[in-house]
């Protein structure tokens, strides 16, 4: 006699939709429709789309474990999240995770994040999760110039995508936005105001970013005719005590520059406390223009001058690249660039004192305060 509990499980059996009602309502093949809700890049994106709306109409969810077994895959991405990175607080991270996440929801896939509080603790866990084939693939955020969690995934054949770029790119897919090409504009667009001293607060050159905004500052000075003079160049900064440090050493040079390029925005908050103390008005006396697009930038007076980047979008683009790497697509074929986007504010402006005038107002305002 056939139980109640037999007969529910039976219904629901009957009630589940399978791939071959998601092919049959296509008129396509189950091979076709299973590349497609698993991201392979033979399958095109008009394909892709229209299986997956088919399969949300029809109420399709593949059955996890079973998947797993036939394709060795789990649909997992991971990503290690460094607590100790300088940006760790921003809403970079909720955007950026958000991003992820509904990128990964809408390919039925999902999201193992872990925390690290070292670069050894990340390498750890990276290990770990690997080892015990947690994900199937990994996101790298903040990327450094010599990175050891790629020589690891790289020497373990394990899948990852990054979130900028990094010295040896081999077997390395990436999307980026090109820092570089925004301060060479910066420099451009300072120039362009009249003015001819242009300092530069770099960051840490650990990181990929500061390398590449380094050589954008250069190459806007040589597309202006300047030349460059590494007493302009100020020691690296990541947060306002050091902005606000590297800021008065660029302040206090003998001939101080009428404009400051900074290579991040907490940096630039920190040169707004260097020219205070100096009695000097950001976007008149000295001109500021930075990188990254916080909110805190719309709370200084005036606002500051930036340029910024979609990190949920950027999340987005990076989760649909680990699919198709994890699903066997070439690195040299996951590549992608974009242009930051320009935020024009009250920090930036033409050059309204000469270098001498500078000098002059700073000597005073020290002056003033050793009386």
């Amino acid at each position: 006699m056939e139980t109640r509990a037999h007969k529910v499980r039976s219904a629901l059996r009957r009630q589940r939709v399978t791939i071959n009602d998601v092919a049959s309502e296509l008129g396509m093949t189950k091979s076709t429709v299973s590349r497609a809700l698993n991201g392979y890049p033979d399958i095109s994106d008009t394909t892709r789309l229209r299986v997956r709306e088919a399969a949300r109409s029809l109420g399709y969810r593949p059955l996890a474990n079973a998947q797993a077994i036939r394709t060795g895959r789990l649909r997992a991405i991971g990503l290690v999240l460094q607590l100790n990175e300088h940006d760790r607080h921003r809403p970079f991270l909720a955007d950026f995770l958000a991003g992820i996440s509904q990128a990964a929801s809408e390919a039925d896939w999902t999201v193992t994040v872990s925390t690290a509080a070292s670069d050894e603790d990340t390498l750890r866990l990276l290990c770990k999760l690997a080892d015990e084939h947690k994900a199937d693939g990994f996101i790298l955020p903040r990327t450094l110039w010599e990175d050891p969690r790629i020589a690891f995934l790289r020497g373990a054949k394990v899948p990852f995508v990054l979130y900028g770029r990094t010295r040896n790119s081999d077997g390395c897919a990436w999307f980026d936005i090109s820092s570089e090409a925004a301060t060479q504009e910066a420099v451009e667009r300072l120039f362009a105001l009249g003015h001819r001293r242009i300092g530069f607060v770099p960051g840490a050159e650990r990181y990929t970013y500061a390398r590449l905004r380094m050589e954008g500052y250069r190459a806007g000075l040589q597309k202006c005719g300047l030349a460059f003079d590494p007493d302009l160049v100020s020691e690296p900064a990541l947060n306002r005590t050091d902005g606000a440090a590297s800021a008065d050493q660029l302040l206090n040079l003998a001939t101080p520059p009428t404009a400051l390029v900074c290579s991040v925005d907490r940096a630039a908050l920190g040169a707004y406390e260097a020219a205070q103390n100096y009695n000097l008005q950001i976007g008149s006396d000295l001109s500021v223009i930075s990188y990254d697009g916080i909110e805190e930038g719309e709370l200084v007076t005036p606002k500051l001058t930036t340029f910024s980047a979609d990190v949920r979008d950027a999340g987005r683009r990076l989760t649909a690249l680990l699919i198709e790497r994890i699903n066997g697509a070439a690195p040299e074929n996951l590549r992608q660039v974009l242009p930051a986007t320009f935020v024009a504010r009250g920090s930036h402006g033409p050059a309204m004192r000469t270098p001498a005038e500078l000098a002059t107002i700073i000597s005073n305002a020290k002056r003033q305060v050793e009386e």
